[in-house]
Parts: C-alpha cells; sequence; structure tokens
C-alpha cells in the first residue's frame, strides 16, 4: 500500500478528503457519520477516508463495549460535542458503525473533518 499516509491525529496533516459527501449524512437535528474501527491500536487517531467510511484507530479492544465507548468519547473531543451529543446508531457488535452526532449540522461536521484531514 505505498503510497498512503496514516494521519497523526495532528490538523494540518496531508490526507486525502474526496468522499467526505459518503461519509457523512444530514439526520433530523444532526449528521450521521460512517465509520470503520480498527481497535487495540497504537492510538486512537483518525486514519482517514476508507472507501465510503471514516477510519477511526482506537486503543481500546473490542470486548465488553470497551471500543464503543472510547469510540463515542473520542468523536465527541474530535467534534468538539458532549458525550451525550453522540450516539452509535448502527453496528454495535460490528467494526462497520453509523453513528450520529446530534446538534452538529453535516456542514460543521465536514468542516471539523477537513480540519483533521488536512483540507
Amino acid at each position: 500500500m505505498a503510497g498512503k499516509k496514516k494521519s497523526s491525529g495532528v490538523v494540518g496533516e496531508s490526507l486525502p478528503v474526496a468522499g467526505l459527501s459518503t461519509v457523512l449524512s444530514s439526520v433530523g437535528g444532526g449528521t450521521l457519520l460512517k465509520c470503520v474501527i480498527q481497535p487495540r491500536a497504537s492510538r486512537s487517531t483518525i486514519v482517514g477516508i476508507h472507501g465510503n467510511e471514516l477510519k477511526i484507530a482506537l486503543t481500546a479492544p473490542p470486548v465488553d463495549g470497551q471500543a464503543n465507548k472510547l469510540l463515542c468519547e473520542f468523536i465527541a473531543d474530535s467534534f468538539r460535542l458532549s458525550k451525550s451529543r453522540v450516539l452509535i446508531k448502527s453496528g454495535l457488535t460490528s467494526r462497520h458503525k453509523a453513528v450520529e452526532l446530534s446538534g452538529l449540522a453535516s456542514a460543521e461536521a465536514e468542516n471539523i473533518l477537513k480540519e483533521y484531514l488536512g483540507k
């Protein structure tokens, strides 16, 4: 997989952002974020766009909901939301998840993602 960069989680690092419209969609009162999770990573970070999903690496193992809990905390922190405004809508037992960001417009979510992805 030559040529692909991994995110260090540092704002401004250059990663491809094509496909943000497939990752984010508007839902009543918020935004739906499609993501794929890589558990047991060395650090929690937004890796980049992976197909039609945002790839997120998490340090927690996929055991007893630990990765789901960390995902909600990580997304809340990344999108500057309270944890109560982040809800996993589907994929509780899967690596592929749909996460609702309540009260966050999709345009605002896209701008925040662009900061992380360097565009």
